[in-house]
């Protein structure tokens, strides 16, 4: 019996976002994404002054949360539409077996048809929102979790 990821309510295309000075590097969105540890968690959290889950937390790493649909849940996001966020955001697809560098976003799959996206600290540790602990935490990257997605930063512009 396979399983079928339902729709999601991000229906809409993300358009391409061009090359823009704002984009940050990895580092800066490792940094940013650390500095977020502690906030609470909560689905559709789109505000770090509020709470925020995964999506929510990629967003405010990449200093773009208004780039993001308020209603998009990570839960059911399929991979096109995590590319086109991911482009939104100012991050390019990588093969999901390249070298992990601090401020990748990683998208893992804990159980059929949950996604869950984090950001990578180094190629062992990650900051996410983890739902049964009510708050963004840094963690190692879980062994049994599947990586399905993978994006880097742009480069520095020089």
């Amino acid at each position: 019996m396979s399983l079928s990821c339902p729709e999601t309510t991000c229906s809409r295309a993300i358009p391409p976002r061009h090359r823009d000075p704002h984009i940050m590097n990895g580092e800066e969105i490792a940094d940013a994404a650390l500095a977020l540890v502690g906030i609470p968690f909560r689905l559709h959290g789109r505000d770090p002054r509020i709470a925020l889950d995964c999506l929510g937390l990629v967003a405010a790493a990449t200093d773009n949360t208004a780039k993001v649909p308020a209603r998009c849940s990570p839960r059911s996001l399929r991979r096109d539409r995590a590319e086109a966020i991911a482009c939104a955001l100012g991050l390019v697809p990588t093969s999901q077996t390249a070298a992990i560098a601090p401020g990748d976003v990683l998208m893992f799959e804990p159980a059929p048809c949950h996604h869950h996206l984090a950001v990578a600290l180094d190629p062992h540790r990650i900051v996410h929102a983890h739902a049964g602990l009510g708050r963004v935490v840094l963690g190692p990257i879980p062994a049994d979790w599947p990586i399905t997605g993978h994006w880097h930063a742009l480069p520095s512009k020089e």
